[in-house]
């Protein structure tokens, strides 16, 4: 069964998923997870590439072998994230944003007025913009007519683990707007990330799920598989839901040897 590729800003990616940088107990358990998950691109957090260390993050992170795309995670304000996108486009990270405008420090909800003003302004300057919105399809189609590359629905809250709380808003999403649909935050295992693929999304972005597992390698590889196998499953066209049963072996029309 032949398949087409991811396609954003005009590139090609034959990995739907996306993975972040954070939380991992070393760069080298960072780097092996990262090898294991198939990923292609690699979200960064423009305030969180200086390490510790004094080192930087980037300096653990083939660019030839990886597309960067930088977050603008932290920014409370549609103006702060626009500058930050700004900076990373002159720090030479390219013109592809993950668009963060948090409206809420307890729950890490999105903002959608200023998420909708960002991705404007973004959009207009010749962005790539992949906005992290909340589970509304107004919201989303009003992100994909501001100019957005793609929309990528919350599952859950921000690192929660919960999985996606309502398929069905991901759903109408997915019949809303035209341009790919990213399911972002709130997977916790790989069954989840089967699921979003199930639905019909794209491609699907983690960090915690796969940073916080107790075997980080393993999980990314778990993930890997699961998104493969979910594509797989939605492009082959699953059964319908029935309230009863039906045989696997129907008699109808099969002689009765009893009589």
């Amino acid at each position: 069964m032949n398949d087409t590729n991811l396609v954003l800003g005009g590139k090609e990616f034959s990995s739907r998923l996306i993975v972040g940088t954070g939380k991992y107990s070393s760069m080298d358990v960072m780097k092996e997870a990262h090898e294991a998950s198939g990923a292609q691109i690699i979200t960064v957090a423009l305030r969180r590439v200086s390490l510790p260390s004094g080192e930087s993050l980037l300096e653990h992170l083939d660019t030839t072998r990886y597309t960067l795309l930088p977050n603008t995670a932290g920014c409370y304000t549609a103006d702060e994230a626009v500058r930050t996108a700004y900076l990373a486009r002159e720090a030479g990270l390219g013109e592809m944003i993950k668009l963060e405008v948090i409206g809420d420090s307890r729950t890490l909800f999105p903002d959608v007025e200023g998420l909708l003003e960002a991705t404007r302004k973004l959009a207009r300057d010749g962005f790539t913009v992949m906005p992290y919105t909340n589970d509304d399809p107004v919201i989303a189609r009003k992100l994909e007519e501001a100019g957005a590359a793609c929309v990528m629905p919350l599952a859950a809250p921000i690192g929660s683990g919960l999985g996606i709380r309502n398929p069905y808003n991901i759903k109408i999403i997915l019949e809303s707007v035209s341009v790919p649909v990213i399911v972002d935050a709130g997977v916790g295992t790989a069954s989840d990330a089967a699921i979003a693929m199930e639905l019909g999304c794209e491609g699907v972005l983690m960090n915690t799920a796969i940073a916080g597992a107790r075997d980080p390698v393993a999980m990314a590889r778990a993930m890997r598989l699961a998104i493969e196998a979910g594509r797989l499953a939605y492009r082959a066209g699953r059964i319908g839901k029935k309230l009863y049963a039906t045989a696997s072996s129907p008699l109808e029309g099969v002689p009765d040897w009893t009589s």
